[in-house]
């Protein structure tokens, strides 16, 4: 039997591999019975699992939210998830999910909780032309285990989520905050990957007031096939990759290709060695900043602040 220990670096280390964990759960059922869909979220962003406790509900909390709790000296808003998917729990609001990621902490209510899955990102694809809302943000293929067939679990984008609940919170000045246009060697771009719409439009309006031509892509995959296209592009003109792009700026979560796997397929290649890399990504702690500077990444970038991520930019930039 594994010990805790060796269970946490096994987990941390799945960084390194393209590979990560998803805690699934269900939510509930429309008003008909209709089965109860499987839905996950990163392990990474979880803090902890608790039983639901007592909620205080609070004078004029908005839509979704069921009010805050206590846990262990810290005041958690708790939001109702089920009704946020538009959804009905069978046997109630059992389980509460406590998240931490994007600077702040936040608890999700869901029926119960089924178990913690190990994926490669090749197994979750983007979801953004199937049916549904934004806040799903991908879908994970399960494997098919003894008995149990293969089965989907529904990724949730807890940035969608969040900036639904709350659309005026990064709705800040963002040409004052990131400060002066940023000039770039005449031809060149930044190539930006993130898989999230919120995040896509918050890092576009970001990149536009900083001046900054872009290129956007919707994974890391995605991000590689084109860096490949440019890097052969340049070759057929005579020229370099650095000619076309100045710096590629990474989330880590994405389905087909990590943020990970994609800043240590650029370092490791002969062809973009010294192209700077930035992870821009709402997982935070010492962990992940960790796995960022193991995979040699020039700088790491917590979601979303448009002064700190300038901040970040002119300093790669400058160097």
């Amino acid at each position: 039997m594994k010990s805790v220990q060796q269970e946490v670096e096994e987990r941390s280390n799945l960084t390194g591999t393209n590979k990560f964990e998803l805690l699934l759960f269900r939510l509930g059922g429309d008003a008909a019975g209709a089965q109860s869909e499987l839905f996950g979220i990163n392990v990474f962003k979880i803090r902890e699992i608790v039983a639901m406790p007592a909620i205080t509900k609070v004078a004029g909390a908005p839509e979704h939210v069921l009010g805050v709790v206590n846990l262990r000296g810290q005041i958690i808003q708790v939001l109702d998830l089920p009704s946020i998917a538009g959804v009905t729990p069978a046997t109630g609001l059992n389980i509460m999910l406590v998240t931490e990621f994007a600077r702040t902490t936040q608890a999700f209510a869901v029926e119960s909780v089924e178990e913690i899955v190990r994926l490669d990102w090749s197994q979750v694809m983007s979801a953004e032309h199937s049916a549904g809302s934004g806040m799903v943000t991908s879908i994970a293929r399960l494997p098919a285990e003894g008995d149990q067939p293969s089965r989907l679990a529904q990724v949730l984008d807890v940035e969608t989520i969040l900036r639904d609940l709350n659309p005026e919170a990064e709705d800040a000045n963002i040409a004052q905050a990131v400060g002066s246009k940023i000039r770039l060697k005449e031809g060149t771009t930044i190539l930006a990957a993130d898989d999230s719409v919120v995040a896509r439009s918050l890092i576009e309006r970001g990149l536009e007031a900083m001046g900054l031509p872009f290129v956007m892509t919707k994974s890391g995959k995605e991000a590689w096939d084109h860096l490949n296209a440019i890097a052969a592009g340049a070759e057929a003109e005579g020229k370099s990759v650095y000619d076309k792009v100045a710096l590629v700026l990474t989330d880590l979560e994405m389905p087909e290709m990590d943020g990970f796997t994609l800043t240590r397929n650029i370092k490791s290649s002969s062809r973009f060695g010294q192209l700077p890399v930035v992870i821009h990504s709402s997982l935070s702690g010492t962990t992940n900043e960790e796995h960022v500077k193991n995979v040699r990444a020039d700088a790491y970038v917590a979601k979303f602040s448009a002064e700190d991520l300038s901040r970040t930019l002119r300093g790669i930039l400058k160097q």
